[in-house]
Protein backbone atom coordinates (compact mmCIF):
# COMPACT_ATOMS: atom_id res chain seq x y z
CA UNK A 1 0.00 0.00 0.00
CA UNK A 2 1.30 3.47 -0.92
CA UNK A 3 1.51 5.41 2.35
CA UNK A 4 2.07 8.74 0.54
CA UNK A 5 -1.10 8.61 -1.54
CA UNK A 6 -3.08 11.82 -0.99
CA UNK A 7 -0.69 13.02 1.72
CA UNK A 8 -0.51 16.82 1.77
CA UNK A 9 3.13 17.88 1.36
CA UNK A 10 4.82 21.29 0.97
CA UNK A 11 8.19 21.35 -0.81
CA UNK A 12 10.30 24.52 -0.68
CA UNK A 13 13.10 25.24 -3.14
CA UNK A 14 11.09 23.22 -5.63
CA UNK A 15 12.50 24.77 -8.79
CA UNK A 16 16.13 23.64 -8.36
CA UNK A 17 17.65 20.36 -9.49
CA UNK A 18 17.14 18.55 -6.18
CA UNK A 19 13.73 20.18 -5.70
CA UNK A 20 12.60 19.00 -9.14
CA UNK A 21 13.58 15.45 -8.32
CA UNK A 22 11.82 15.56 -4.94
CA UNK A 23 8.63 16.73 -6.65
CA UNK A 24 8.89 13.96 -9.24
CA UNK A 25 9.39 11.17 -6.69
CA UNK A 26 6.58 12.39 -4.43
CA UNK A 27 4.33 12.80 -7.47
CA UNK A 28 5.09 9.23 -8.56
CA UNK A 29 3.96 8.16 -5.10
CA UNK A 30 0.64 10.00 -5.57
CA UNK A 31 1.21 12.63 -2.88
CA UNK A 32 -0.79 15.87 -2.94
CA UNK A 33 2.01 18.40 -3.43
CA UNK A 34 2.37 22.15 -3.12
CA UNK A 35 5.63 23.35 -4.70
CA UNK A 36 7.03 26.72 -3.74
CA UNK A 37 9.96 28.86 -4.81
CA UNK A 38 10.86 32.38 -5.91
CA UNK A 39 10.78 31.91 -9.69
CA UNK A 40 7.23 31.67 -11.00
CA UNK A 41 8.31 30.62 -14.50
CA UNK A 42 10.09 27.57 -13.09
CA UNK A 43 7.13 26.72 -10.88
CA UNK A 44 4.85 26.96 -13.90
CA UNK A 45 7.23 24.64 -15.73
CA UNK A 46 6.83 22.12 -12.92
CA UNK A 47 3.07 22.48 -13.10
CA UNK A 48 3.20 21.80 -16.84
CA UNK A 49 5.16 18.60 -16.21
CA UNK A 50 3.30 17.42 -13.12
CA UNK A 51 -0.28 18.43 -13.80
CA UNK A 52 -1.80 17.70 -10.39
CA UNK A 53 0.62 19.66 -8.22
CA UNK A 54 -0.21 23.05 -6.72
CA UNK A 55 2.24 25.93 -6.97
CA UNK A 56 2.63 29.05 -4.87
CA UNK A 57 5.38 31.62 -5.31
CA UNK A 58 7.00 32.62 -2.03
CA UNK A 59 10.30 33.97 -0.75
CA UNK A 60 11.12 32.24 2.55
CA UNK A 61 13.32 35.18 3.60
CA UNK A 62 10.09 37.10 4.29
CA UNK A 63 9.94 35.95 7.89
CA UNK A 64 6.94 38.03 8.83
CA UNK A 65 4.87 36.35 6.10
CA UNK A 66 5.78 32.71 6.73
CA UNK A 67 2.81 32.02 9.01
CA UNK A 68 0.47 33.44 6.36
CA UNK A 69 2.18 31.32 3.69
CA UNK A 70 1.76 28.11 5.70
CA UNK A 71 -1.90 28.97 6.29
CA UNK A 72 -2.50 29.65 2.58
CA UNK A 73 -0.57 26.58 1.43
CA UNK A 74 -2.48 24.36 3.84
CA UNK A 75 -5.80 25.69 2.57
CA UNK A 76 -4.75 25.12 -1.04
CA UNK A 77 -3.84 21.53 -0.16
CA UNK A 78 -7.29 20.95 1.28
CA UNK A 79 -7.11 22.17 4.85
CA UNK A 80 -4.52 19.92 6.48
CA UNK A 81 -0.75 19.43 6.33
CA UNK A 82 1.00 16.06 6.62
CA UNK A 83 4.58 16.87 5.64
CA UNK A 84 6.93 19.69 4.76
CA UNK A 85 10.28 19.34 3.00
CA UNK A 86 12.49 22.34 3.77
CA UNK A 87 14.80 22.26 0.76
CA UNK A 88 15.35 25.96 -0.01
CA UNK A 89 18.70 27.56 0.77
CA UNK A 90 21.35 29.99 -0.44
CA UNK A 91 25.11 30.48 -0.36
CA UNK A 92 27.22 33.63 -0.12
CA UNK A 93 30.76 32.29 0.03
CA UNK A 94 33.79 34.22 1.23
CA UNK A 95 36.83 33.70 3.41
CA UNK A 96 36.09 34.61 7.00
CA UNK A 97 38.20 37.78 7.18
CA UNK A 98 36.52 39.02 3.99
CA UNK A 99 32.99 37.94 4.83
CA UNK A 100 30.70 40.88 5.49
CA UNK A 101 28.13 40.88 8.27
CA UNK A 102 25.48 41.06 5.55
CA UNK A 103 26.82 37.88 3.90
CA UNK A 104 26.85 36.10 7.24
CA UNK A 105 23.41 37.29 8.33
CA UNK A 106 21.66 36.67 5.00
CA UNK A 107 22.69 33.03 4.84
CA UNK A 108 21.79 32.39 8.49
CA UNK A 109 18.46 34.17 8.05
CA UNK A 110 17.43 32.26 4.93
CA UNK A 111 18.86 28.82 5.68
CA UNK A 112 18.38 28.53 9.44
CA UNK A 113 15.84 31.09 10.63
CA UNK A 114 13.46 30.48 7.73
CA UNK A 115 13.67 26.72 8.25
CA UNK A 116 12.87 27.23 11.93
CA UNK A 117 9.82 29.38 11.13
CA UNK A 118 8.58 27.08 8.37
CA UNK A 119 8.87 24.18 10.81
CA UNK A 120 7.25 26.10 13.66
CA UNK A 121 4.11 27.02 11.75
CA UNK A 122 3.93 23.60 10.08
CA UNK A 123 4.00 21.95 13.50
CA UNK A 124 0.98 24.02 14.53
CA UNK A 125 -0.93 22.49 11.60
CA UNK A 126 0.39 18.99 12.30
CA UNK A 127 -0.71 19.14 15.93
CA UNK A 128 -4.28 19.38 14.66
CA UNK A 129 -3.72 16.17 12.65
CA UNK A 130 -2.03 14.51 15.65
CA UNK A 131 0.80 13.52 13.27
CA UNK A 132 3.28 14.93 10.77
CA UNK A 133 6.67 14.67 9.11
CA UNK A 134 9.29 17.41 8.69
CA UNK A 135 12.30 16.76 6.47
CA UNK A 136 15.08 19.34 6.52
CA UNK A 137 17.74 19.30 3.80
CA UNK A 138 21.16 20.10 5.25
CA UNK A 139 24.63 19.46 3.76
CA UNK A 140 27.73 17.35 4.28
CA UNK A 141 29.69 20.55 4.93
CA UNK A 142 27.51 21.19 7.98
CA UNK A 143 29.34 18.22 9.49
CA UNK A 144 32.82 18.67 8.01
CA UNK A 145 33.20 22.45 7.62
CA UNK A 146 34.40 23.99 4.35
CA UNK A 147 36.74 26.77 3.28
CA UNK A 148 34.91 30.01 2.50
CA UNK A 149 31.60 28.80 3.90
CA UNK A 150 31.59 29.69 7.60
CA UNK A 151 28.09 31.13 7.20
CA UNK A 152 26.68 28.24 5.14
CA UNK A 153 28.22 25.49 7.29
CA UNK A 154 26.96 27.17 10.47
CA UNK A 155 23.45 27.42 9.03
CA UNK A 156 23.37 23.75 8.02
CA UNK A 157 24.86 22.51 11.30
CA UNK A 158 22.29 24.66 13.08
CA UNK A 159 19.47 22.96 11.20
CA UNK A 160 20.69 19.55 12.41
CA UNK A 161 20.78 20.64 16.05
CA UNK A 162 17.44 22.43 15.77
CA UNK A 163 15.83 19.37 14.19
CA UNK A 164 16.95 17.21 17.11
CA UNK A 165 15.35 19.65 19.54
CA UNK A 166 12.09 19.74 17.58
CA UNK A 167 12.06 15.95 17.43
CA UNK A 168 12.42 15.72 21.22
CA UNK A 169 9.72 18.34 21.79
CA UNK A 170 7.09 16.80 19.50
CA UNK A 171 7.81 13.07 19.32
CA UNK A 172 4.99 12.40 21.80
CA UNK A 173 2.66 14.25 19.43
CA UNK A 174 3.55 11.78 16.65
CA UNK A 175 5.57 14.35 14.71
CA UNK A 176 8.86 13.25 13.17
CA UNK A 177 11.63 15.74 12.39
CA UNK A 178 14.62 14.43 10.45
CA UNK A 179 17.39 15.69 8.17
CA UNK A 180 18.93 14.59 4.91
CA UNK A 181 22.54 15.64 4.41
CA UNK A 182 23.55 15.57 0.73
CA UNK A 183 27.14 15.33 -0.39
CA UNK A 184 28.18 16.67 -3.78
CA UNK A 185 25.18 16.24 -6.06
CA UNK A 186 25.19 16.61 -9.84
CA UNK A 187 23.03 19.64 -10.67
CA UNK A 188 23.16 22.58 -13.06
CA UNK A 189 25.31 24.34 -10.46
CA UNK A 190 27.91 21.57 -10.20
CA UNK A 191 27.93 21.25 -14.00
CA UNK A 192 29.61 24.67 -14.04
CA UNK A 193 32.52 23.50 -11.86
CA UNK A 194 35.94 23.21 -13.52
CA UNK A 195 36.52 19.57 -14.56
CA UNK A 196 39.85 19.28 -12.74
CA UNK A 197 38.29 20.55 -9.51
CA UNK A 198 35.39 18.14 -10.01
CA UNK A 199 37.87 15.27 -10.37
CA UNK A 200 39.47 16.33 -7.09
CA UNK A 201 36.09 16.18 -5.38
CA UNK A 202 35.23 12.77 -6.85
CA UNK A 203 38.59 11.40 -5.71
CA UNK A 204 37.48 12.02 -2.11
CA UNK A 205 34.21 10.09 -2.56
CA UNK A 206 34.48 6.33 -1.96
CA UNK A 207 31.67 5.70 -4.46
CA UNK A 208 33.81 7.52 -7.06
CA UNK A 209 30.99 9.64 -8.47
CA UNK A 210 28.83 12.63 -7.72
CA UNK A 211 25.39 11.93 -6.34
CA UNK A 212 22.22 12.33 -8.36
CA UNK A 213 19.24 14.48 -7.35
CA UNK A 214 17.10 11.34 -7.22
CA UNK A 215 19.41 9.95 -4.52
CA UNK A 216 18.19 12.76 -2.28
CA UNK A 217 14.60 12.42 -3.47
CA UNK A 218 14.55 8.72 -2.61
CA UNK A 219 15.56 9.56 0.96
CA UNK A 220 12.79 12.18 1.10
CA UNK A 221 10.21 9.61 0.02
CA UNK A 222 11.39 7.31 2.80
CA UNK A 223 11.32 9.97 5.52
CA UNK A 224 7.89 11.27 4.52
CA UNK A 225 6.38 7.77 4.41
CA UNK A 226 5.18 5.52 7.23
CA UNK A 227 8.30 3.38 6.72
CA UNK A 228 10.18 5.94 8.84
CA UNK A 229 7.64 6.27 11.66
CA UNK A 230 10.14 5.20 14.34
CA UNK A 231 12.95 7.42 13.07
CA UNK A 232 13.15 10.82 14.76
CA UNK A 233 15.83 13.45 15.21
CA UNK A 234 18.18 11.67 12.82
CA UNK A 235 20.25 12.67 9.80
CA UNK A 236 20.50 10.45 6.74
CA UNK A 237 23.83 11.06 5.02
CA UNK A 238 23.59 10.73 1.24
CA UNK A 239 27.15 11.31 0.08
CA UNK A 240 28.62 8.12 -1.36
CA UNK A 241 30.69 7.54 1.77
CA UNK A 242 32.37 10.96 1.65
CA UNK A 243 31.51 11.60 5.31
CA UNK A 244 31.50 8.73 7.80
CA UNK A 245 31.37 10.70 11.03
CA UNK A 246 33.92 9.72 13.67
CA UNK A 247 35.42 7.07 11.38
CA UNK A 248 36.88 9.81 9.18
CA UNK A 249 38.76 11.23 12.12
CA UNK A 250 40.31 7.85 12.86
CA UNK A 251 41.22 6.92 9.31
CA UNK A 252 42.58 10.22 8.01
Amino acid sequence: MNSLKNKNIIVTGASGGIGNSIIEKLYDNEANILATGTKIEKLEGLKEKFKKIKILKFDISQHDKIEEFINNATEILGGSLDCIVNNAGITKDNLTIRMSLEEWTKVIDVNLTSTFLMSKYSIKKMLKNKSGKIVNITSVVGHTGNVGQANYTASKAGIVAMSKSLAIEYAKKNINVNCISPGFISTAMTDQIDEKFKETIIAKIPSNRLGKPEDIANAVVFLTSNLSDYINGETIHVNGGMYLGWQNQVLI
